[in-house]
């Protein structure tokens, strides 16, 4: 392995609590081949994620969505950068009852699909048995611990469908959490507006805080069914923002590819220094990522949060 050349890039401080700001992949094709970002489109993917690490304290491992990752990926992903250095990870979407591919399963655990859900093109937790699916989270949460035994990573994100509405299932899911990813710290996103409506938005956040689990608040587009939620909050010791893009156009049906102006992150301010005061680690999280978009803005969002120090 090519020994490490660089050292991590620091988040900033702004009052008591530390801001960093990264992109949702640091190997998306179009970085890599937009140049202006990595010095040569010839590295190779250890150099690569060192050099990122050196000039962004935060990257979104996003892969794990769609495959579950394994401990020695994880030990890879400590290798190939330096101390100092974070991960938020993306949980698998099969945790969150999202469409899952169903060669993403472990290959031991297809006999716990019911038979008449083998050949169906998406996979749902409703398709195996309540045994396989805490075999799941618990195999998940051993893969992400050499990650969190190394200090690298920062939180797992639990990215719900926009039919999960708070309702007693819901509830009792998102209590669940923490007992099913022990010792590790996590952070939703829910995209349903029922969890945002006025009579909703106080009962959500509390129950976040109550159960030590963070928001994903979400930049994002302002329409369509599953709008991004508005809500500003930290409810952890770790608050997150993710970066989706906006409309330019309404009648656009996704803001893809979107390179956020500098007036619009500066518009954050207040919000990062709120939630910097409130939390212990505020991350920003920017999956624009056609070209360089997504780091360009990370570092314009880390300028921003230096001035606010």
């Amino acid at each position: 392995m090519t020994p490490l050349q660089s050292a991590a890039c620091p988040g900033v401080a702004v009052g008591s609590g530390v801001v960093r700001a990264g992109a949702s992949s640091w190997a998306d094709r179009s970085l890599v081949r937009a140049g202006g970002f990595y010095p040569r489109k010839t590295m190779t993917a250890t150099e690569r994620l060192d050099y990122y690490a050196s000039r962004l304290p935060l990257a979104e491992i996003a892969t794990t969505f769609r495959f579950p990752p394994t401990p020695d990926l994880a030990r890879q992903w400590v290798e190939r950068t330096p101390d100092g250095f974070v991960f938020d990870l993306r949980a698998w979407s099969l945790l969150t009852g999202s469409p899952t591919l169903p060669d993403s399963l472990w290959p031991d655990l297809a006999s716990e699909v019911r038979p008449e859900c083998r050949d169906r093109r998406r996979l749902y937790p409703q398709h195996l048995s309540d045994e396989a699916m805490e075999e799941c989270w618990g195999r998940f949460a051993h893969a992400v611990r050499p990650l969190s035994e190394a200090g690298r990573l920062g939180v797992v994100l639990l990215r719900y469908p926009s039919w999960f509405t708070p309702r007693a299932e819901a509830w009792a899911a998102l209590a669940a959490i923490p007992h099913r990813l022990p010792h590790v710290k996590v952070a939703v996103e829910l995209r349903s507006p029922k969890w945002w409506e006025p009579q909703a938005t106080e009962s959500t956040l509390e129950f976040l805080e109550d159960h030590g689990i963070g928001l994903v608040c979400v930049d994002g587009p302002a329409t369509g069914e599953a709008a991004a939620p508005a809500v500003v909050a930290a409810t952890s010791d770790v608050a997150v923002v993710r970066f989706s893009g906006r409309r330019a156009d309404p009648d656009d049906p996704w803001p893809w590819p979107y390179r956020y102006a500098a007036d619009e992150l500066e518009s954050w301010a207040p919000a990062i220094r709120e939630l910097a005061a409130s939390s212990t680690e505020t991350h920003l999280l920017f999956e624009n990522t056609a070209g360089t978009d997504a780091v360009d803005n990370a570092g314009m969002a880390l300028a921003i949060a230096a001035g606010l120090g």
